[in-house]
């Protein structure tokens, strides 16, 4: 803002000192884990750890020949294991408390284009990986492990480690989760000015051999959850141009709208 514009500053006053934002930040950060704990506690109470692990692994198991189970390598794993997916899943269930904790204590020192333009992405992109976890879990899982146990031997018993089926679930829900936070990243890009929109749309097909250059690397080597993968990120990519031309229109600085008008 120039020395000679008359407009007041939206965050003239809001200035406060090192150790006020250290102070609030502890809190926020003690609100959160509080949010976490007692899901935590929620979670252990109802429906306990080994009832989580169970729900997680039932894709596995229901594509497993009759009478096979996952088993564990390790002495401490059958305790261990279902405690981390109990932490998982409350941290999960806590999130958007925790996130609204990150937005109030950033949310003071953003103009009001700003907050026109985070609060919604806070809330979509939240809502996109859940949607990405879920795809995953409903959808990917069970036609994965039946693509895999058909191929499988007879003579081979399926038994997988407990620990590294943990790992592999993590894994994919990560990706499936980060995969369906394309949109975001496009808006943001476009938001920011690094990109335009026509150079989003141009570099349409170079991002659908990108999303299967990703999904082969990311999956298992099958063509399903390759495919699960690469197709809802390129109909992300497109939904993200849509929703870039939205943003950008509706979150514009106070100056840009007036130039606009101008013109």
């Amino acid at each position: 803002m120039s020395a000679n514009d008359p407009r007041p500053d939206e965050l003239e006053g809001s200035e406060q000192p090192f150790v006020s934002h250290l102070i609030e930040l502890r809190d926020r950060l003690i609100r959160a884990s509080i949010a976490i704990g007692i899901c935590f506690g929620a979670l252990a109470l109802w429906p306990g750890p080994s009832g989580l692990y169970d729900l997680l692994a039932a894709p596995l198991v229901a594509q497993l020949p009759a009478g096979a189970t996952l088993i564990a390598t390790n002495v401490i794993s059958p305790f261990v294991v279902p405690l981390k997916i109990t932490l998982m899943a409350a941290f999960l269930m806590a999130l958007p408390v925790v996130l609204y904790q990150v937005w109030a204590f950033v949310a003071p020192g953003l103009y009001t284009h700003e907050k026109k333009l985070v609060f919604p992405l806070v809330i979509s992109s939240t809502l996109l990986f859940f949607i990405g976890i879920a795809f995953c879990y409903f959808f990917v899982f069970g036609q994965v492990f039946a693509f895999i146990q058909s191929f499988a031997p007879k003579s081979i018993t399926a038994a997988p480690d407990i620990e590294a089926y943990l790992s592999f679930v993590l894994t994919m829900f990560i990706a499936f989760g980060a995969a369906f936070e394309v949109p975001i990243v496009v808006v943001v890009l476009a938001r920011v000015g690094m990109v335009d929109i026509q150079k989003l749309r141009d570099f349409r097909s170079y991002f659908i051999v990108l999303a299967f250059i990703i999904a082969a690397i990311i999956t298992p080597p099958d063509v399903i959850s390759q495919l699960a993968l690469a197709i809802p990120m390129i109909l992300l990519y497109e939904a993200g141009i849509w929703a870039a031309q939205f943003f950008i229109k509706h979150t514009a600085k106070p100056d840009d709208d007036e130039e606009a008008a101008a013109r």
